[in-house]
């Protein structure tokens, strides 16, 4: 076989083989006949927050399964079309089944990364919260760029984002801020990128152009309706109200509508400004402590499940889940898979679905695994 077509055969190899093993392929077979089996009963719509679990679980678990058929008897089909070609001595037409190879390969890899958002939450919109580290104005113009890609990147995936909170840095760049992100897994891709995130580059605000390395934090929690049960004792509450600060225009408010909630049994912070009623903003705050604390959940039944912990860290060295090179060299590196660009400016601008590819492959495997770019 040519050496291009086997190079295309073995991507989608490899991906099926990531599918079937997320999946838990015979267990998933058997599931999606116990829920075909369901839906033929009449008696399912007569508790209809279950029966929708249902037709959502059927639909995600029946896609992920056609697909991987229907790549395994495409790669099948353009096998046996090249061979055929190759028989008949005709070029031009084992080019044409090698084109639909690559064709498959790039469908494969996009597929795969859909398979592998099998999480409770993944289906769901998403906050996504940044935070500068210590290092004044030089963290808070890196949490900037941060906010920047990350609302780039859902945009370039059709999500609509939206500001929650804003807390301007002092001359420079942000102290805070939280996003929400809706969209079709918008939970489920960005779960990836919670942890620290390190910048290195010549420092713009340093007259002297000497190196600085800065830090910011991501957290990433889904967003949360009233099917989930998250119990919440108001006594553990703390609750300030301030003015809301922002980049301009809607930002800012002349009131004290902003909002504040403080869990103190487990120090999770959340704030809301980003309505001019502090009824609102305090509803909106009460939604995402309610998804932290369902997200630390998640968490911890995942460390159990893995037989793993990974506590939240303080933002600084050695708790870097990527790093950011701008000088003296050009890349960008995820310190959980090994995984690498060297374009960190397109990953700047909101490239991060490669990254967010291998970590969510890294979870089925449990291994560093090499990723194609995913369009």
């Amino acid at each position: 076989m040519r050496a291009d077509a086997q190079a295309y055969v073995d991507r989608i190899d490899a991906a099926l083989s990531l599918i079937r093993t997320s999946l838990n392929w015979d267990v998933a077979l058997r599931r999606l006949d116990e829920l075909n089996a369901r839906v033929e009963d009449p008696t399912l719509w007569d508790d209809q927050t279950a029966a929708q679990a249902v037709m959502t679980e059927r639909r995600r678990l029946d896609e992920s399964i056609t697909a991987a058929r229907e790549i395994q008897q495409e790669r099948d089909d353009a096998l046996e079309f090249i061979e055929m070609a190759e028989e008949e001595g005709d070029a031009a037409m084992a080019d044409e089944g090698v084109a639909s190879l690559e064709k498959l390969a790039a469908r494969a890899d996009r597929d795969k990364v859909s398979a592998l958002l099998s999480g409770e939450a993944d289906s769901l919109d998403t906050y996504i919260e940044i935070h500068a580290g210590a290092g004044g104005t030089e963290s808070q113009d890196w949490a900037e760029m941060l906010l920047r890609m990350y609302q780039r990147w859902a945009e370039a995936r059709g999500y609509k984002v939206s500001m929650v909170d804003y807390q301007a840095g002092d001359q420079a760049g942000i102290k805070s801020a939280t996003i929400e992100v809706k969209g079709e897994n918008a939970y489920g891709y960005a779960k990836t990128e919670s942890g620290v995130h390190r910048l290195v580059r010549i420092s713009p605000y340093d007259s002297a152009a000497k190196r600085h390395t800065s830090f910011s934090s991501v957290w990433v929690y889904p967003v949360i309706d009233d099917s989930f049960e998250v119990e919440i004792n108001e006594s553990d509450l703390k609750i300030d109200t301030y003015r809301a600060s922002g980049s301009g225009g809607q930002h800012v408010n002349t009131t004290d509508s902003a909002v504040r909630i403080t869990h103190q049994p487990t120090g999770i912070v959340v704030a809301s400004q980003n309505d001019r009623s502090q009824h609102k903003n305090r509803a909106t705050a009460m939604g995402m402590l309610k998804a932290r604390l369902f997200e630390a959940e998640l968490q911890r039944r995942e460390a159990e499940a893995s037989g793993e912990y990974e506590a939240k860290t303080e933002i600084g060295w050695g708790h870097q889940i990527r790093s950011y090179v701008l000088q003296p060299y050009q890349m960008v590196k995820d310190l959980r898979t090994g995984h690498t660009s060297s374009a960190p400016n397109a990953v700047l601008d909101g490239g991060l679905d490669e990254f967010i590819a291998a970590t969510l492959a890294q979870k089925v495997t449990g291994e560093k695994v090499d990723i194609e770019d995913v369009d």
